[in-house]
């Protein structure tokens, strides 16, 4: 028996995932599955400039997160700087 690996998407649903296309294998053969999480793709109906304007508020509910976020990239900025600096 030649062991072969396929990719298929599909969608769960409660202990089933339903496929996008049939396999190419016998009803009740063993199968090994590994399940990663799709990425969800961006409806072709929301333009870039939405989805930005989505994610801007995505920090609303947390002032003080977004303060140390801030502080944060800043001081990664600045030794970024430094070790350029540095190095010339």
């Amino acid at each position: 028996m030649s062991e072969s690996t396929s990719v298929f998407h599909g969608v769960v649903h409660g202990k089933t995932i339903e496929l996008d296309k049939y396999p190419d294998l016998h009803d009740g053969q063993p199968v090994t599955v590994t399940v990663h999480p799709a990425a969800q793709p961006i409806a072709p109906d929301v333009s870039p400039l939405e989805a930005l304007k989505r994610a801007a508020g995505s920090w609303s509910d947390d002032v003080r997160g977004l303060d140390d976020f801030l502080d944060w990239n800043r001081q990664q900025r600045k030794s970024s700087r430094r070790e350029a600096a540095e190095s010339t």
